[in-house]
This record gives structure tokens, C-alpha cells and sequence, in this order.
């Protein structure tokens, strides 16, 4: 798969590097971006040889969230027309959100500037938040009468807890760096000349270990706080179950068995 002009792909060594690329617009997402996005973030899902992904903005913004151009266009539809076009523009937000909370290996979000509304909201539903002196997080749906509409009433309120998400969403207002570290919006921090590279590295010490066992663990520990320590430990019995017949398990456990009796030959 290659580039679109709205979405760059780059992978080097099994890392993908997604970058929304509509820098004089901060990154904002319009119909055609989130299109893109889709099939970017599909085909790094499906594909094998890809084994962690960095999402990061060009330019000085990671992503100022919807499109105004989509919100304006919404403002002058018919009147009968807009609550399903509304409901039609929802499921593709949540597909996309959907495909980034559930891509089977780790997923970074490089925050190299503002994260609004929907880019705040897509910066949570990846795995981890990496951002730079330049970052900010805003979930401003509150300004355009609106609710957080990419999961940000999900992810949030598992990140800073039900309160502060709550004073967060309630008055839009901005974080910077220093606490979006202290209320566990962001995980680590960089620089903007070095964002990317420590992003890269972060992923490559991510994707070290079995590929399978990463992919069934991140599945269950995402339903976690959803489901019961029963139905936390069946889940894992069945995923347990497949790890036993991984190429990955077994190629651990052969390796460990030659070392282990290797070490006892030399001692005999």
C-alpha cells in the first residue's frame, strides 16, 4: 500500500508511521482524510510484517478533530436529512477509533502539537501517548454544543478518572504538557527533534516479545475493566490455548530446553 496525499505510510523495520498530513488545516479530519485513515489503518492491521504503529501530524498540530468544512456542510442540509447523515458520519468516526483501539500490536500516539476535540479523543484510543514540549489536549466539544464523539467518554475517564474527566469534558478547556503528565493523559515525553525517533524506539522495545501472545493479551486487557475476573480468567484460558501452539511458544520453549541442557553438559 502507499501514501495518500492525506495520509503518509512509512515503515522501516516493522514499524508503520501514520501521518495525518493536512498541515495548514492542523490535521483536522475531513471525509476524505478519514477515508484514507481507514484503509491505512486496515491494511497495518492485516499485515504481518508490520508489528507496531506510530500516529503522529505534520506541521505544528497533531490534530485540531473534525473538519469545518463537515460541520458547515452539516449546518446547511436539509432539515430531514441531518440526523442520518449525522448517524452515517458517526459509525465511520467510531470505525476508525474502533480500528485503532483494537489493531492487534501496539499502537503510539507522537503528539507533536494540539490535540482538539476528535485528535484528542484519537490520541487516546491508541495504546500509549508520547508528546512533545509542543503538545496540548483539549476535548472543546463543549464549545460547539456538542458531546466527545471519537470516545473520549470512554478513554478518558479510564486515563484521569471519572472527576477529572468529567471537569475536562465539562469546560473544554486546554492542558498543557506538564499535567496531561500528572493526570495520565500522556505516558512519556520528548522533544519535537526527537518525537518520532523516541516514538520508534518505544515501539521497537514494544514488539520484542510474541507477536500472538501480545495481540490476545492487548484484546483481553482492553475489555478489563468491563468484564469480571471469571470472565477475565476464561478468556484467558482460551487465549493461553493458542499461545500454547504458537510457532512463537514453541521456538521460546526449544530454545530454553537446548540452553537449560547445554548447561547441565557442561557441568557433567
Amino acid at each position: 500500500m502507499t501514501s495518500s496525499p492525506l495520509i503518509e505510510l512509512e515503515v522501516t523495520a516493522g514499524i508503520a508511521t501514520v501521518s495525518l498530513n493536512r498541515p495548514d488545516k492542523r490535521n483536522a479530519i475531513s471525509d476524505d482524510m478519514r477515508t484514507a485513515l481507514i484503509e491505512t489503518l486496515e491494511h497495518v492491521a492485516s499485515n504481518a510484517d508490520i508489528r507496531a504503529l506510530i500516529l503522529t501530524g505534520k506541521g505544528e498540530g497533531f490534530c485540531a478533530g473534525g473538519d469545518v468544512a463537515g460541520m458547515e456542510r452539516r449546518m446547511n442540509a436539509p432539515t430531514g436529512e441531518i440526523a442520518f447523515n449525522g448517524w452515517s458520519r458517526q459509525q465511520r468516526v467510531h470505525h476508525t477509533q474502533g480500528l485503532l483501539l483494537n489493531m492487534p500490536k501496539p499502537t503510539i500516539a507522537a503528539v507533536n502539537g494540539a490535540a482538539s476535540g476528535l485528535g484528542a479523543d484519537t490520541a487516546l484510543a491508541c495504546d500509549f501517548v508520547l508528546a512533545s514540549e509542543a503538545a496540548t489536549f483539549t476535548w472543546s466539544y463543549i464549545h460547539r454544543g456538542i458531546v466527545p464523539d471519537g470516545g473520549g467518554m470512554y478513554f478518558l475517564p479510564r486515563r484521569v478518572g471519572l472527576a477529572k474527566a468529567k471537569d475536562l469534558i465539562f469546560t473544554g478547556r486546554k492542558v498543557e504538557l506538564e499535567e496531561a503528565v500528572a493526570l495520565g493523559i500522556v505516558d512519556r515525553t520528548s522533544t519535537s527533534a526527537t518525537l518520532l525517533h523516541d516514538a520508534h524506539a518505544w515501539a521497537t522495545a514494544l514488539t520484542q516479545g510474541s507477536a500472538t501472545a501480545l495481540a490476545l493479551s492487548k484484546g483481553i486487557l482492553n475489555q478489563s475493566f468491563e468484564l469480571s475476573a471469571h470472565d477475565v480468567f476464561a478468556q484467558g484460558s482460551q487465549a493461553q490455548g493458542i499461545c500454547y501452539t504458537s510457532t512463537e511458544h514453541r521456538e521460546s520453549v526449544t530454545a530454553f530446553l537446548a540452553k537449560r541442557d547445554a548447561a547441565r553438559a557442561s557441568k557433567g
